[in-house]
C-alpha cells in the first residue's frame, strides 16, 4: 500500500480522494465545490477529448462554441427544463459596476441558447440535420461535491442536434449512446450497461433519456453518459420552424447528449488499487516511464547512453526518462506507480551488459526481462494492449459476478447496501419507484436495451411486470 493512501477495504470513499490527490490528478480550489485539474488529470481529459472527438466527427458531427452566459428569460421558456435546473443555477446580476437589466445564468447546459441560435439558422428542410458538438465548461451549484464525480464547475462535451423528423432524432439519440458505450469499453476499459432512463430519472425537458451505467469496485453505479431525445420541446419554446418538402411549416426535432470529467472519476474507481492510480493505456498521458539505475558517473553515462540508443526512433510522447539525480530508484518506482503509468522500464549497468531491461506492468505488478534491441518497442506496445484488455476483462468479470436477480423486496433491502447491480421486476409505476428509492437509497438505473421479455411480479407492489430493470445504489 502506498504511503498516504487509505485501503479500499477500510474506507472506499477516502481511498478515492487519496488516489486523486496523491496521483496529482487534481486538487481542491479556493472556490468551494470547484477543483483544479492538474497535468496528470488533464492529460487524461485531453486523451478522452481526442478519442471522442474523432468518433463524433466520424459520425458526421462538427464542433462549435456558444456563450457561457445565458439570458435568464431563455432558460424560462421551456418550463420542465427550468424547473429541473433552477436550483442548480448560478446567476450574474451585476457587471460593469451596475445592476444588469436582465440577469444572466452561467450555463448549466446549453440547450436554450443553442436553440435561440438555431431559430436563425433553420428555415428549410435542406438546413437539416444540424449536428453540432461543443467542448465547454458548465456550472451547477452542487451542495455535496467530490473531485471529478460532482463539482460546481466541470468540463464536458455537449452535442446538440436538430432534425426534420422524430425518427431521425431518435436514430441520432440511439447512435450517440452507443458511441459512448463503445468509448467507455474500448478506451476507459470500463464495461457498461446501456439502456433507457425511467420517466423519473430522465433529463428535464426530454421525451426520454438513454444512458450508460458502470459499476465501480465497491459495487455502486455511476451514470457515465446520457443521450436525450428532446422532441419538439425546445423548437416550440424558441419557435424553430422549417418548411418541409410538402411546403408545410414544421417544428424541428432535437437531441442533446454529453459526457464529462466524471468519466475520469469512473476510470479511477474502476481500475485503481491500494498503491494508487491505474490508468488504461489508451488514456494514459504517459504510457511508459524509463527509470535508469546507476551508482557512479561512469554507470550513469553507460545507462543513459543505452537508453538513448534503444529509444532513438520512439515517439517522444510515448515515454519519459526519469533521470532526476536527487532521488533514488525506489522513490521513482513508487512515484510513477502512484501516478498510474502503465509500463515502467528499469535498466542498470548489469542490464546494459546483458543487453536487456526489466519491464514492469502497473496493473498486475508483473516483471519480465526484455532485450533492448529492435524488438523492445513492439513488445512494449503489445504489453500495453494486453494491459488494456486485462483491465477491461477484470472489470467485466466484476460486473458479471456482482449482478444479481432478486425477486423479493425484503431481500433486496437487505442486500443492496453491500453493492452490486440488481435485476429486478418493476411494474412501471412511479409510486413503486419512489418507494424503492425512499426505503433503500437506491434507484432504477436503467431499463437495459438487452433486457428480454420476461413475465414477473413487481419487486415493490407485486403487480405484473414484463421485464427486469437494473437497480442499484449509485454516485
Amino acid at each position: 500500500m502506498a504511503k498516504g493512501i487509505t485501503k479500499r477495504g477500510d474506507d472506499y470513499s477516502q481511498w478515492y480522494i487519496d488516489v486523486i490527490l496523491k496521483s496529482d490528478m487534481a486538487d481542491y480550489s479556493p472556490v468551494k465545490g470547484c477543483m483544479v485539474i492538474k497535468p496528470n488529470g488533464y492529460g487524461v481529459w485531453e486523451n478522452i477529448q481526442r478519442g471522442l472527438d474523432r468518433m463524433f466527427k466520424e459520425t458526421g458531427h462538427v464542433n462549435a462554441y456558444f456563450p457561457l452566459l445565458i439570458p435568464e428569460s431563455f432558460l424560462k421558456r421551456e418550463a420542465e427544463h427550468v424547473e429541473g435546473f433552477a436550483p442548480e443555477c448560478a446567476v450574474v446580476t451585476h457587471a460593469g459596476g451596475k445592476e444588469l437589466e436582465e440577469p444572466l445564468v452561467i450555463r448549466p447546459t446549453s440547450e436554450t441558447i443553442i436553440w435561440a441560435m438555431y431559430k436563425d439558422w433553420i428555415s428549410s428542410y435542406r438546413d437539416l440535420p444540424i449536428l453540432i458538438n461543443q467542448w465547454a465548461n458548465v456550472c451547477r451549484w452542487e451542495m455535496r461535491t467530490r473531485l471529478f464525480l460532482r463539482t460546481t464547475e466541470f468540463l464536458w462535451q455537449e452535442g446538440h442536434t436538430a432534425h426534420a423528423t422524430h425518427e431521425d432524432a431518435e436514430e441520432e439519440c440511439f447512435r450517440m449512446v452507443h458511441v459512448y458505450r463503445e468509448f467507455a469499453e474500448n478506451y476507459l476499459a470500463m464495461p457498461v450497461i446501456a439502456g433507457r432512463k425511467t420517466e423519473k430519472e430522465k433529463f428535464a425537458g426530454a421525451l426520454h433519456t438513454y444512458c450508460i451505467e458502470a459499476m465501480m469496485q465497491d459495487g455502486r453505479a455511476l451514470q457515465s453518459g446520457t443521450s436525450h431525445h428532446l422532441g419538439e420541446n425546445f423548437a416550440r419554446a424558441f419557435d424553430v420552424k422549417f418548411q418541409d418538402q410538402d411546403k408545410e411549416l414544421k417544428y424541428a426535432h432535437a437531441t442533446s447528449w454529453g459526457v464529462s470529467t466524471r468519466l475520469i472519476g469512473g476510470m479511477v474507481m474502476t481500475h485503481s488499487d491500494d498503491n494508487g492510480l491505474v490508468l488504461p493505456p489508451q488514456l494514459a498521458p504517459l504510457p511508459v516511464v524509463i527509470v535508469p539505475i546507476w551508482r557512479s558517473d561512469e554507470e550513469q553515462e553507460l545507462v543513459l547512453g543505452a537508453i538513448r540508443d534503444f529509444t532513438e526512433t520512439w515517439d517522444k510522447l510515448f515515454f519519459k526518462v526519469d533521470d532526476r539525480d536527487q532521488y533514488k530508484p525506489g522513490f521513482k518506482f513508487n512515484y510513477w506507480e502512484v501516478r498510474g503509468v502503465p509500463v515502467r522500464i528499469e535498466i542498470g549497468p548489469r542490464d546494459c551488459a546483458n543487453g536487456e531491461a526489466v519491464v514492469v506492468r502497473r496493473d498486475t505488478g508483473e516483471k519480465v526481462t526484455m532485450s533492448i534491441d529492435g524488438s523492445l518497442l513492439p513488445r512494449v506496445q503489445a504489453l500495453l494492449e494486453e494491459i488494456q484488455r486485462n483491465l477491461f476483462n477484470t472489470a467485466k468479470q466484476r460486473l458479471d459476478d456482482w449482478t444479481f436477480d432478486v425477486d423479493r423486496f425484503e431481500e433486496y433491502k437487505e442486500r443492496v447496501g453491500a453493492g452490486g447491480f440488481y435485476r429486478v421486476h418493476w411494474c412501471g409505476d412511479g409510486g413503486c419507484e419512489d418507494k424503492l428509492q425512499e426505503e433503500t437509497r437506491s434507484t432504477i438505473r436503467c431499463i437495459p436495451f438487452e433486457a428480454e421479455a420476461e413475465s414477473g411480479a413487481c419487486l415493490v407492489c407485486g403487480k405484473p411486470s414484463e421485464r427486469r430493470v437494473i437497480a442499484a445504489q449509485g454516485y
